[in-house]
């Protein structure tokens, strides 16, 4: 991300959390709504959470594919108005029993037989930009929809558990699978095409609006992916496919236990060789869809934890040295200076920092991570560097109502007194406002804060499964948040956005 010249803030909601009628946040009439609303608070962007498909445990760090859409997110609104479906099919649909919560299970079986119609209306309506975008986007789609039909023959194993033929890939296989699998093929092209358009849509209507869009890029991806699958050269795997060591973190603030990713690590030596090609497939294509690309876990360039693959914990691990600025260099020779912002959270070193600091890219501040220690500790807004994207907290932390109910005394004594805070009641405000007032060029609030949402509303809890992405905002929620109040302070504060 290049260094701003003037301050700025947004506000962090994923897509899957907007309000709606059919089970998930959508790209149809509430992410416009949202536009508007962060048009009319003097914002200038809208942070999400990576768009992928998700797989194991609904988290959207861990997909199918790391170049494909979500196909929840599609419009059934939308897909009404071009003809393709009826009202009838999906407006008496159930979706679950909470509208404040997405049910996973739910949305796969409903999900599915819409679509199954949509394919039907589709074959018989094909759109003539279709065959552009599949021809367009060849390089990741056709392996993606190989890869998920030929899943779903398979009734959703693993790729590692399939035939060793088509697991190797070997041509005459791949062949005969197509065959089978043509339809499947065609289905999931169909959703791309769709989910595509209509981001693309909303996108240039943001863009339109000066609202430009932060997204999530993880730095790994899946074990079971049409990435490892159709390019397993560019991950550390043994003659089975499968992975030798996993990704991780050791343990931390977060867990005891550490963090299991299971994603298998990358083959950097081969990655290198090949010039990062991968890697800058990966960025343009982020870049595509996104303003501006948020790195999850960049510590992972300096030097990366492995864990043992079969390993419960990732208590025991070893760290390996990354690419370092080698990887960031090539990038920039090739790409130029890129909008990124550097996720460098978690267990940082020296030579993290310095990484940090010779990429130029802008790091991140929590002000929840500010309260334990000192006045050196480098989450406190005293200690800022403008060149930064300061948060209340992030997907991974609890609201800020909820960290004042379960942050330790000391902690809460210390927030109180650096912010000037009366009370307990008093600091969640005193929070935003020292991330809005701070130096740092760029300002991200997440919409539970500024809904004044506790607990109930916390996205993720690292290193726990099952209860995680699935909180919704509720339609009378947003409509009684106005914009005015954020306007105010972003204009107080000198971040508002004069286009």
């Amino acid at each position: 991300m290049k260094k701003q010249t003037e301050r700025t803030s947004g506000v962090l909601l994923a897509i899957s959390s907007l309000p709606g009628d059919s089970g998930i946040g959508t790209l149809g009439k509430y992410a416009y709504e949202f536009v508007d609303f962060l048009k009319n608070a003097g914002q200038t962007y809208w942070q999400i959470l990576p768009v992928c498909p998700t797989s194991f445990g609904d988290s959207p760090y861990q997909s199918f594919s790391t170049f494909a859409g979500n196909p929840y997110f599609i419009d059934l609104d939308k897909l009404c108005e071009q003809g393709y479906l009826e009202k009838s099919d999906y407006e008496n649909a159930f979706w679950g029993a909470l509208e404040c919560e997405v049910n996973y299970a739910i949305l796969y079986t409903e999900r599915k037989k819409l679509f199954l119609k949509l394919q039907k209306n589709f074959e018989s309506n094909i759109p003539a930009d279709y065959y552009e975008f599949c021809a367009e986007n060849a390089f990741w789609l056709d392996d993606y929809a190989r890869f998920m039909a030929i899943k779903d023959e398979h009734h959703g194993a693993s790729f590692d558990l399939w035939e060793s033929s088509i697991r190797r890939r070997m041509p005459d296989s791949l062949k005969a699978w197509e065959l089978t699998c043509q339809k499947g093929i065609q289905y999931y092209k169909m959703l791309q095409y769709f989910f595509f358009k209509q981001w693309n849509e909303l996108k240039k209507y943001a863009n339109k609006k000066g609202i430009k869009i932060i997204g999530d890029l993880p730095i790994y991806v899946s074990a079971d992916s049409a990435d490892v699958w159709s390019q397993p050269e560019q991950f550390c795997l043994d003659e089975d496919l499968k992975p030798t060591e996993v990704a991780g973190c050791p343990p931390d603030a977060f867990s005891q236990d550490g963090q299991l990713w299971g994603n298998p690590v990358y083959n950097w030596e081969y990655m290198k060789k090949t010039d990062y090609s991968w890697w800058k497939k990966r960025l343009e294509m982020s870049l595509k869809i996104y303003d501006v690309v948020r790195i999850d876990h960049f510590r992972g360039f300096d030097s990366y934890y492995c864990i043992p693959y079969g390993a419960k914990t990732a208590q025991v691990g070893v760290w390996r040295e990354g690419p370092g600025m080698h990887f960031f260099d090539s990038i920039k020779e090739s790409m130029g200076d890129l909008p990124i912002i550097a996720e460098d959270l978690g267990f940082l070193t020296d030579s993290v920092r310095k990484l940090l600091k010779d990429s130029g890219f802008p790091g991140m501040k929590v002000l929840q991570f500010a309260f334990d220690g000192d006045s050196s500790n480098e989450y406190l807004p005293h200690n800022y560097e403008r060149n930064s994207v300061v948060y209340t907290g992030t997907h991974d932390n609890d609201t800020v109502i909820g960290w004042t109910c379960s942050a330790d005394a000391a902690a809460l004594e210390h927030a109180a007194a650096y912010l000037q805070a009366r009370d307990r009641d008093e600091l969640p405000q005193r929070m935003m406002l020292a991330a809005l007032s701070s130096v740092s060029d760029t300002c991200i609030l997440t919409m539970q804060d500024i809904l004044g949402l506790g607990s109930e509303s916390r996205l993720n809890s690292p290193a726990t499964v099952g209860e995680n992405w699935k909180w919704r905002a509720v339609k009378h929620q947003m409509a009684q948040c106005s914009p005015q109040r954020l306007l105010h302070l972003t204009r107080l504060f000198g971040r508002y956005n004069r286009k």
